[in-house]
């Protein structure tokens, strides 16, 4: 498991407009969906012009409407397009600075929410992060993403299709899509981990050596890094889902909040499921552990039996090495090879005796 690939950010000051990200490179593109119950309209690669032509039109005032973004690195169409919606540039620039935790923040009638969207690549294993923003004002909502992907591939062909109720609810509902499509991407990460926990907890009872070590620390970093990007997550989400008749914005139905309430539990459990995984971790490194001590405990009792053997036959080499002449054993006709009996008959009693006391 390789280290986490995530850009330490320079931080900016408020207002400026810079983007932070890493993915400096990616095309910049945006689509306009507008729908409602009867039918829907599907823009590829609008430009500002057209953006603000469709969502001006009063024939459309009532109906939904998606732009999203692909490519955050082009400030200026980020500042031009909240120019136009009269959107403070406090938060717009919130957009394009991807250093900070996910939140929600409601501003005249204008709902600023972020979040970090997570996927472990299979063939690198890195965790890829990036942050998508949205922006709701009225019916209409702005995804931001970094990079082109496909999180939200099965929406937009519910609206094509009008399957489900998507047709039939308003931005809050599509909102709710959304984000649970992003978290939908911890879980899958989630899984792959799963995946290298119980290779490691097989490997911890058997493998040894510093490279086992090291595996569990970094899968260990990768589940922290998670953690730290689930639990703003899920605080925002307790915000959103208890938006009561006195919050300033008011482009929810009220129906919409039950659904933010299933995403708060989902991030809950998303929490639960990492705290299982972290503790799956530390039985890792306590197996690692125990069995590296086992082993040197089992070394230390080799080095013992046999320390043990050799004391007696060290003390009678000693006694019989000293150099005095009145030592009567020295001058017996068999008494070398007496000796020799006596430290053989040691030897084996002493092996006997270990064995049936089981210590080896």
């Amino acid at each position: 498991m390789r280290r986490i690939k995530y850009k330490q950010v320079r931080k900016v000051q408020p207002n400026f407009f810079e983007y932070t990200g890493m993915y400096k490179d990616e095309p910049v593109a945006m689509q306009l969906f507008i729908y409602n119950e009867e039918g829907y309209e599907e823009y590829k690669d609008v430009n500002l012009q057209r953006v603000q032509k469709e969502i001006s039109d009063p024939n459309q005032h009532h109906d939904v409407k998606w732009l999203n973004v692909h490519g955050l690195h082009q400030t200026d169409l980020i500042r031009e397009l909240g120019t136009m919606l009269e959107i403070e540039p406090a938060i717009t620039g919130d957009v394009v600075n991807v250093a900070k935790r996910s939140r929600m923040e409601e501003l005249d009638e204008v709902l600023f929410f972020s979040i970090k969207s997570v996927l472990a690549e299979e063939e690198t294993d890195v965790i890829r992060v990036e942050q998508i923003s949205f922006l709701l004002k009225g019916n209409l909502l702005i995804s931001f993403q970094e990079r082109k992907s496909d999180f939200f591939s099965h929406i937009r062909e519910r609206i094509r299709t009008g399957a489900g109720v998507v047709r039939r609810k308003k931005n809050g509902y599509l909102l709710y899509l959304m984000l649970d499509a992003v978290m939908e991407n911890f879980f899958i990460t989630l899984e792959q981990f799963e995946d290298d926990i119980e290779k490691l907890l097989i490997d911890s009872k058997s493998e040894q050596g510093r490279i086992l070590l090291e595996k569990i620390e970094k899968v260990r970093e990768c589940l922290n890094f998670l953690k730290r990007s689930v639990i703003p997550l899920r605080d925002a989400l307790y915000n959103l889902k208890n938006m009561d008749k006195d919050s300033d914005f008011k482009g929810f139905e009220d129906t919409s909040l039950v659904f933010f309430g299933r995403l708060h539990q989902k991030a809950l459990e998303i929490l639960d499921q990492i705290d299982n995984d972290l503790n799956s971790v530390e039985t890792a490194s306590n197996l690692y552990y125990a069995s590296q001590s086992q082993r040197m405990n089992a070394i230390m009792k080799t080095l013992t039996i046999f320390s043990v053997i050799f004391m007696p036959l060290t003390f009678i080499v000693g006694v019989y090495g000293m150099n005095f002449d009145n030592m009567p054993e020295l001058k017996t006709q068999n008494g070398y090879y007496v000796i020799w009996g006596i430290m053989i008959i040691c030897v084996i009693g002493m092996t006997t005796y270990f064995r049936r006391k089981k210590w080896f």
